[in-house]
């Protein structure tokens, strides 16, 4: 269903970002930084995956969702409310 997927793009480059958030933290533990500035990083870099979690599911409403009650598939429903179980903890 990827032709469904407006904001792929965008969540691939977000993603990439986070990445290389993720690798710069790393790079500051190693040079031993401080505990309150890795703290502060990894806070932004849960914020960053928090909003690309928000960006995925607008994709998988606006596209697969949209598209699989169209169709009459139902089983999108228990699928989506599977994923959210596992990612709002």
């Amino acid at each position: 269903m990827t032709e469904h997927h407006e904001y792929r793009k965008q969540i691939e480059n977000r993603l990439a970002r986070i990445e290389g958030h993720v690798r710069s933290v790393k790079n500051m533990a190693s040079n031993g930084r401080d505990c309150g500035d890795l703290l502060i990083q990894i806070a932004a870099i849960r914020s960053a995956l928090d909003s690309c979690g928000k960006l995925i599911l607008k994709d998988h409403l606006e596209g697969c969702v949209v598209e699989a009650a169209k169709n009459g598939d139902e089983s999108v429903i228990a699928k989506l409310n599977d994923a959210l179980d596992k990612f709002i903890r």
